[in-house]
C-alpha cells in the first residue's frame, strides 16, 4: 500500500509578499526539481488540480497584480477621444444645417454634433432646431425666455481657447475671446405679430416671386429681405430664383446651396414658403418691379405694391440688394435675424464637407481664418493696386483702362487717396505685419478663404514666409472631395464660410458681404473674436519705415483694442444691417430686456 504524501504549508505575511520581487515570487512558485512534460501535464490536469495551493497562490497573485495596475494607471484613454475640445457643432442643425458648428452654421451644424440651435418661437417659448429641421418646444426657459444651453458650448469653447492650448502667455493672448457681456439670442415676437401670423401663413391668394443676384453672400442678404417683404405684403414666398452669375457662370439653384426643407419649417409660423406657383396662378401675368429705390420702408412697399398684388395675385421683384430699409420695426428686425441665423442653413453635403475641413484645421489646436480679397476683379473694381510687384500693378492699370465700367470706387480719387482712406484691400505683406503686431504666433494655423489671388501663390509669399501653416480648401480636401462642386463658385464660397465661421479668430482683409455676414454670425454665437482692420488709422504707421518694431506693435494693438468682436449696439449705428449688428434687436442680456 502506497504511503500517502503529506502536504506542508508555509504562512507568509502579506507585507512580505508585497515586498518580494518578481524573481523571488517565481522561486516560490517553481520547484527546482525538473519535471518532464508528461509529469507536469498529469499533475496540472489531474482531477484534484484545484486543491493545489500553488494554483490558488498564482490566482491570488495575478488578481492582486491586475488590481494594482488598475489603480496605478488610467485606462480611460483606451476609449476613443476627441481631438477637438472646442469644436461645437457651428452647431449643426446647421452654421446650422447650413452651417453650424458655431451656430451655424447657418451657423453655424447641430445635427451631427448633438448641439441644439435655439430661439424663441412666436409664443415666447424656447425652440430648438433639431437635425431634421423640426422645431421642438422645451421647458426650463430662462432670461427673457431664451435658454442658456444655446451658447453654453460657445462659452466653454471660449474658456479653452483663452488658455491658448498650452501656448505661452504672449501667444495665448492672441486666441483670447472678447467679453460678450452676457448677450445671447432673444427673438420674442410681439403679440400683434403672432396674431397676424395665422392669417398670413394660411393665405392662398397672394404670391411673391423674387430673383436674387450676385455672389452667394449677396444672394443671402437678398433672400433675407425677400422673406421680410413677403411678410410685409402678407404674401406667400415662392422659393427664390438664383440668377446665373455672369462672372462665375454658376447655375446653382436654391436647394443646391441651402437646405430647403429646413428653410420652410423654421419659417412656418412667419411666412408661407412654397416651391412653385400653384396651378391657379401659373397663367397669371405677374406685376414686375425692376427699379425699387434704395432703403424703402414697409409703408412704401405696401403703398406701392399691395393694391396691384391683391388684384393680380403675383408680384415679381428683381435686384433686391439694399432695397429694403435697414431700420425696420422690432418684429421685422427679429425676423431678419431668424432668417439669417436659423433658417438659412447650408445643404447637408456642403455642411458635411465644410465641417470636415474645419475639423482638420482644428486637429492641432486653434486656428485663424482670413478672408483675403486679392482677386484680380477686386483690385480692378476698387481702383487699388496689389503691390508690391510693379508687374501686377501694370496688369490692373491696363485692365482698368480697357474696361472703365468695372471701376466701382469713386473715380475722382487717386489710388494713393483711396489707400490712405482705408478703401483698399490689404495685400499679403500688410496682413502679415498686422497679424504679427497683434501677437499671432508664428506656428499659428491659418485658413485663407477667397478666390485665387492675382499672381497665384507667389502673391502670398510674405504671409507664407512668416506663417508657414497656411491652408485653403484645396490644401485640406482629400482627392475627389471637392470634385462634386467643381465650377460652382457659390458652393465653394459656402465651404469657405463654414470653415471661417468655425475658426477661433476671423479677420477679413477688406469689407464685403462675406465679412459682414460672418461678423453678425460670430456676434450671434456669443461674440467670437473678429478682428476688424483699422485701415484708415494704421496705414500711416505702415508707411513709416523709421518706426521701431516694438513701438509699431504697441500702436497697432492700441488701435485695435475695440475692434476684436466686442458687442456693438446697432442703435448707435443707424442704417446698419441688423444681421451684422444683432444687438439689441436680436440679442439681449439681463440688463437689456425686450418686450415679447
Amino acid at each position: 500500500m502506497a504511503k500517502s504524501k503529506k502536504l506542508s504549508y508555509i504562512s507568509v505575511p502579506s507585507q512580505i509578499i508585497n515586498s518580494l520581487s518578481s524573481s523571488s515570487l517565481q522561486s516560490l512558485l517553481v520547484s527546482p526539481k525538473k519535471y518532464s512534460k508528461t509529469s507536469f501535464s498529469k499533475r496540472f490536469f489531474s482531477f484534484n488540480w484545484y486543491k493545489s495551493p500553488r494554483f490558488w497562490f498564482c490566482t491570488l497573485f495575478f488578481f492582486g497584480l491586475f488590481g494594482m495596475l488598475k489603480l496605478g494607471f488610467i485606462l480611460d484613454p483606451l476609449i476613443p477621444f476627441s481631438s477637438y475640445p472646442c469644436f461645437t457643432r457651428q452647431t449643426q442643425d446647421s452654421f446650422p444645417k447650413g452651417y453650424e458648428k458655431s451656430l451655424l452654421s447657418f451657423a453655424s451644424n447641430d445635427g451631427q454634433n448633438g448641439q441644439k440651435d435655439e430661439f424663441l418661437n412666436d409664443n415666447g417659448q424656447s425652440e430648438s432646431l433639431i437635425p431634421n429641421g423640426d422645431l421642438k418646444s422645451e421647458e426650463g426657459i430662462e432670461s427673457n425666455g431664451q435658454k442658456d444651453s444655446f451658447l453654453e458650448g460657445h462659452r466653454q469653447s471660449k474658456a479653452v481657447m483663452a488658455k491658448g492650448y498650452g501656448e505661452s502667455v504672449g501667444e495665448s493672448e492672441f486666441w483670447k475671446q472678447p467679453d460678450g457681456m452676457g448677450y445671447k439670442p432673444c427673438l420674442g415676437f410681439s403679440r400683434d405679430y403672432r396674431k397676424q401670423s395665422e392669417a398670413i401663413v394660411k393665405g392662398r391668394r397672394k404670391y411673391l416671386l423674387v430673383v436674387v443676384s450676385g455672389g452667394m453672400n449677396q444672394q443671402r442678404n437678398q433672400i433675407v429681405d425677400a422673406v421680410v417683404i413677403a411678410r410685409i405684403l402678407g404674401a406667400a414666398l415662392v422659393v427664390p430664383i438664383l440668377q446665373v452669375n455672369v462672372i462665375w457662370g454658376d447655375e446653382s439653384e436654391f436647394s443646391d446651396i441651402f437646405d430647403l426643407e429646413h428653410f420652410k419649417k423654421v419659417l412656418a409660423n412667419d411666412v408661407r414658403i412654397v416651391s412653385s406657383l400653384p396651378s391657379t396662378h401659373i397663367m397669371t401675368r405677374p406685376v414686375e418691379e425692376k427699379r425699387t429705390p434704395l432703403h424703402v420702408s414697409p409703408q412704401w412697399i405696401r403703398a406701392r405694391y399691395l393694391k396691384r398684388l391683391n388684384r393680380e395675385g403675383v408680384l415679381l421683384l428683381r435686384g433686391l440688394d439694399s432695397r429694403l430699409s435697414k431700420d425696420l420695426p422690432s418684429d421685422l428686425q427679429k425676423l431678419r435675424c431668424k432668417v439669417a441665423f436659423h433658417a438659412l442653413h447650408f445643404a447637408p453635403p456642403i455642411l458635411q464637407l465644410g465641417n470636415k475641413l474645419a475639423e482638420r484645421m482644428r486637429s492641432k489646436g486653434p486656428y485663424l481664418a482670413l478672408h483675403l480679397r486679392m482677386e484680380k476683379d477686386v483690385w480692378v473694381r476698387t481702383g487699388c493696386l496689389p503691390g508690391p510687384s510693379p508687374e501686377y500693378d501694370e496688369i490692373i492699370n491696363n485692365e482698368r483702362k480697357q474696361r472703365p465700367e468695372l471701376l466701382t470706387a469713386r473715380s475722382n480719387m487717386t489710388y494713393h487717396d483711396r489707400k490712405l482712406a482705408g478703401l483698399c484691400p490689404l495685400n499679403a505683406m500688410e496682413v502679415t505685419r498686422l497679424l504679427k503686431a497683434l501677437g499671432a504666433p508664428k506656428n499659428a494655423r491659418i485658413y485663407w478663404a477667397g478666390g485665387e489671388p492675382l499672381g497665384g501663390k507667389d502673391a502670398l509669399l510674405p504671409l507664407i514666409t512668416e506663417f508657414p501653416h497656411l491652408y485653403n480648401k484645396e490644401d485640406l480636401a482629400l482627392p475627389g472631395e471637392l470634385e462634386p462642386f467643381a465650377n460652382k463658385a457659390s458652393v465653394m464660397a459656402a465651404i469657405d464660410y463654414i470653415v471661417s465661421e468655425n475658426s477661433d479668430v476671423f479677420m477679413p482683409s477688406h469689407g464685403g458681404n462675406m465679412g459682414h455676414a460672418i461678423q453678425g454670425h460670430r456676434a450671434y454665437a456669443g461674440h467670437k473674436k473678429y478682428i476688424t482692420p483699422n485701415k484708415r488709422h494704421m496705414l500711416p504707421y505702415f508707411l513709416n519705415s523709421s518706426l521701431p518694431e516694438a513701438e509699431f506693435n504697441r500702436i497697432i494693438k492700441e488701435l485695435h483694442n475695440e475692434s476684436l468682436g466686442q458687442p456693438e449696439l446697432r442703435n448707435s449705428k443707424e442704417g446698419r444691417d441688423v444681421t451684422k449688428y444683432p444687438v439689441p434687436e436680436c440679442m439681449c442680456n439681463d440688463s437689456h430686456t425686450h418686450s415679447s
